[in-house]
C-alpha cells in the first residue's frame, strides 16, 4: 500500500504531487469512514487559508465527499484552529482544513479532523489510506437526492471570532500593537479580534493574497514587524503562519519572542494562578534547555516529547495538562481548542502583559535563553540517512564534544525534503562549527 498521510496531513506540491484527483479520491475514501463512523447523512465542513490551489482542491474534495453520499459545507478563507472550533460548534461529523501552513507558495495540504475538533489518529488515517488505495471502485454511489449538497455558510467563521474575543477577561485599550497576517488565513480575522478587545492596531499583510502567503512575512519572516513595531512605539507585535496555527512575537525594543518563551510567559502566570493542571507543560525535543530551567526553578515539570504537535496533543491528553507546543510558535491551550491557535495564543499573552502590567521584555527574561543553531538541510532524499556511517560517527563525535553542556539533534522533517541539524550550548561559535560540519555531510551524502 503507498502512503498518504505524513505528520501533518497530506502535503505535497498543489496539481504536481497534490492533484485534484488524488484530492477527489481522498473525498470519496474519507466519506465512505465517517459515512460508517456516523451512518445516516453526516455533513463535513471544509475551510482553506488563501492559496492560488485552495479552490482546485476544494472543489475536487467536496465532489468527492458528495459523491459517496456526504452533505459539505465549505467555511471559505478560516484559519485552522477555526475549522477545529467549528467542528464542535456546528456538530459535524468531522472537518478539513485546505492549508500547507507556513509552507511556500506552490504546496498546499488536506488535514482532517474529527468531530471533537482533534486530528485524526495514525489507525484512522490508515483505515481511510486503505480504502483509497485499495476500495474505491467498490464504494456505493448513490444517486438522486442521496448525493450530497455541497452548500456555503461564509458567516460560520463569526461564532468562532465571538469565541476568540470571549475567551479574554481584560481590556486591551491603550495597547498598541503591531500584526503581520502573513497574507494567510487571519488577514482580517485576527486585526478584528485585536480591535474588538480595544487596542489600536497596526496590521501588516493583511490582504487575502495567496501568491504572497509566508513570502518574507509572518511568522517565519519577523524582520519587518520587528522594524514596524520600534518604528511605530507599539507595545508589542505578533505574527503569524499561513494558517494561523502559529504565532511569533516581538517585545517593545523589536525583539523576537519565539513559542518557548511564550510558554514560558504564559505558563508561569498560569502556575502563579493556580490554573496550571498538575503543574506541567509538554514542548518537543526542540525546545529550548532555557524553558525547561524557567519551569524548573518554579517547582514545576516540562515533559518532552517526540517533534510534532501531534505528541504534544497526545501528552496534554494523556497526562491531563493544559499548555504545550513548540518553538515555532504551534501552541496549544487545551482548555480553549484542541489544535494549536496562533490567534488564540496570542490573546492570552497580550493579557498577561495586561494582568501583570509588565512589558513582554521583562515577561520574556524569565527564560534564559541558551545559544542554539538550527539548520534546514534541503536534500533530494530524507530517506536513509540514519543508517549513513560517516554521518552517525559525525554525529556521535558531536555529542561527546557537547557532552555534559548541550546537545545535537538531526531529524528529518515529516513535512518537507529537509534534514534538521540543531545544536544547543553554551558557545554560539562552537555550535556553529558543529552545525557548520554536520550540514555539509549531509548535504553531500543526501543530495544537497
Amino acid at each position: 500500500m503507498g502512503c498518504l498521510f505524513g505528520t501533518d496531513g497530506v502535503r505535497g506540491v498543489a496539481n504536481q504531487s497534490l492533484t485534484p484527483e488524488m484530492a477527489l479520491g481522498l473525498g470519496q475514501a474519507a466519506g465512505a469512514y465517517f459515512l460508517k463512523q456516523h451512518g445516516g447523512r453526516p455533513q463535513i465542513i471544509i475551510g482553506k487559508d488563501t492559496r492560488i490551489s485552495g479552490d482546485m482542491l476544494e472543489a475536487a474534495l467536496a465532489a468527492g465527499l458528495a459523491s459517496v453520499g456526504v452533505d459539505v459545507l465549505r467555511l471559505g478563507v478560516i484559519p485552522t484552529p477555526g475549522v477545529a472550533f467549528l467542528c464542535r460548534h456546528l456538530k459535524a461529523a468531522a472537518g478539513v482544513m485546505i492549508s500547507a501552513s507556513h509552507n511556500p507558495v506552490p504546496d498546499n495540504g488536506i488535514k482532517f479532523f474529527d468531530h471533537q475538533g482533534y486530528k485524526l489518529s495514525d489507525t484512522v488515517e490508515d483505515e481511510i489510506e486503505a480504502i483509497y488505495f485499495n476500495k474505491l471502485a467498490q464504494l456505493e454511489r448513490p444517486i438522486g437526492v442521496q448525493v450530497g449538497v455541497i452548500t456555503d455558510n461564509l458567516g460560520a467563521i463569526k461564532a468562532y471570532e465571538d469565541y476568540l474575543v470571549a475567551s479574554v477577561p481584560v481590556s486591551f485599550v491603550g495597547l498598541k500593537i503591531v500584526i503581520d497576517c502573513g497574507f494567510g488565513a487571519a488577514y482580517d480575522l485576527a486585526p478584528r479580534v485585536l480591535e474588538r478587545l480595544g487596542a489600536t492596531v497596526i496590521p501588516l499583510h493583511n490582504q487575502n493574497d495567496g501568491s504572497r502567503i509566508n513570502v518574507r512575512c509572518g511568522s517565519t519572516h519577523t524582520g519587518l514587524l520587528q522594524e514596524k513595531v520600534k518604528e511605530n512605539g507599539a507595545h508589542l507585535g505578533v505574527a503569524h503562519d499561513g494558517d494561523a496555527d502559529r504565532v511569533i512575537a516581538v517585545d517593545e525594543r523589536g525583539v523576537e519572542i519565539d513559542g518557548d518563551q511564550i510558554i514560558t510567559i504564559c505558563g508561569l502566570q498560569l502556575l502563579a494562578e493556580g490554573k496550571l493542571k498538575n503543574k506541567k507543560v509538554a514542548v518537543t525535543v526542540y525546545s529550548n534547555l532555557g524553558l525547561i530551567e524557567a519551569f524548573k526553578q518554579h517547582q514545576a515539570e516540562v515533559v518532552i516529547t517526540a517533534n510534532g504537535d501531534r505528541y504534544v496533543l497526545e501528552a496534554l491528553r494523556e497526562q491531563d495538562l493544559v499548555l504545550g507546543g513548540e518553538q515555532s510558535g504551534h501552541i496549544i491551550f487545551l482548555d480553549k481548542n484542541t489544535t494549536g491557535d496562533g490567534v488564540m495564543t496570542a490573546l492570552q499573552l497580550i493579557a498577561v502583559v495586561v494582568r501583570t502590567g509588565r512589558c513582554l521584555s521583562e515577561l520574556a527574561a524569565q527564560m534564559k535563553h541558551f545559544p542554539q543553531v538550527l539548520e534546514n538541510v534541503r536534500v533530494k532524499r530524507k530517506e536513509g540517512w540514519e543508517d549513513n556511517s560517516q554521518i552517525k560517527q559525525l554525529i556521535a563525535k558531536a555529542e561527546q564534544t557537547l557532552v555534559g553542556r548541550g546537545r545535537i539533534l538531526v531529524r528529518a522533517s515529516g513535512t518537507e525534503p529537509l534534514i534538521r541539524v540543531m545544536a544547543e550550548g553554551p558557545d554560539a561559535a562552537e555550535l556553529e562549527r558543529i552545525t557548520k560540519e554536520l550540514v555539509e555531510l549531509i548535504q553531500k551524502e543526501q543530495g544537497g
